[in-house]
């Protein structure tokens, strides 16, 4: 099996930065988009060739109105993903940003996925801004019920969740094209981009509004910015550190340099 490339010079010495930003933190904000995931076997939504977008347009199977009209159109489209969902493990990358807040970095991680990966790593600090798939709502009765016990028939069978309270649809808490963010969730954001003085931007292309916005919030009041993406962001040019390489390689290398020298 061949081995990874090792990391240039430049990289090396953006590692070494980065580390050095993140012991002078007091609170750290990780933002972290579907690069983050997508080691662990999650298609990045946007990525051209192999994200799921790139086959099936967004703005019509993914909406709040498709789901009302045609929610079977809907739940097809979203079977596969469901199924790599339920599947996939924390990577390095998530693993990397639990063991730094559990070794008592103050950090919240803001994360557009819906995967759960960060909780299943061990992150306590969590904001969803895209809902979960743990949780499925009822769009009758709108009682909220756990996935778990709906999920595998679902995948399996392709049966869609019905609530058994009244036999409604039941919903994922997914957020779709045409529904807000939940509020709680995005006022929780705002206030950690507003008060911290880090942001890391992971795996993210920052190109879906308003949580694009955040790393903006947090330079307008003088944080440090740090960016880990494959591919260029808007923020690129305000940010402190930039690294355009594999976040599952590049969290972990900072990890052990905050924590270990």
């Amino acid at each position: 099996m061949s081995q990874a490339p090792r990391p240039t010079l430049a990289t090396v010495a953006a590692i070494e930065d980065a580390a050095e930003l993140f012991r002078q933190a007091n609170r750290i904000v990780v933002l972290t988009g579907a690069g983050i995931s997508s080691p662990s076997g999650i298609p990045d939504f946007r990525s051209e060739g192999s994200g799921l977008w790139s086959r099936t347009e967004p703005m019509e199977v993914a909406s709040l109105t498709t789901f009302r009209i045609s929610p079977e159109r809907f739940f097809n489209w979203f079977r596969p993903l469901a199924g790599q969902i339920c599947n996939a493990k924390p990577n390095a990358a998530h693993r990397a940003l639990a063991e730094l807040e559990s070794a008592g970095l103050k950090m919240m991680v803001v994360t557009q996925n819906i995967d759960g990966l960060h909780q299943k790593a061990g992150s306590a600090q969590v904001v969803e801004m895209h809902g979960s798939l743990q949780t499925l709502s009822c769009t009758q009765c709108f009682k909220q019920v756990a996935s778990e016990p709906y999920l595998q028939s679902y995948i399996k069978d392709g049966k869609i969740p019905q609530c058994l309270n009244c036999n409604g649809i039941l919903k994922p808490d997914v957020i779709l094209f045409g529904e807000q963010l939940p509020q709680s969730a995005w006022l929780n954001a705002q206030r950690a981009a507003r008060q911290c003085d880090l942001m890391l931007v992971a795996g993210s292309s920052l190109e879906v509004l308003p949580v694009a916005g955040l790393p903006m919030q947090a330079l307008d009041r003088g944080a440090h910015l740090i960016v880990i993406n494959n591919s260029p962001t808007y923020v690129n040019v305000r940010a402190d550190v930039v690294i355009m390489e594999d976040v599952a390689s590049m969290i972990p290398e900072i990890t052990k340099r905050v924590l270990h020298g």
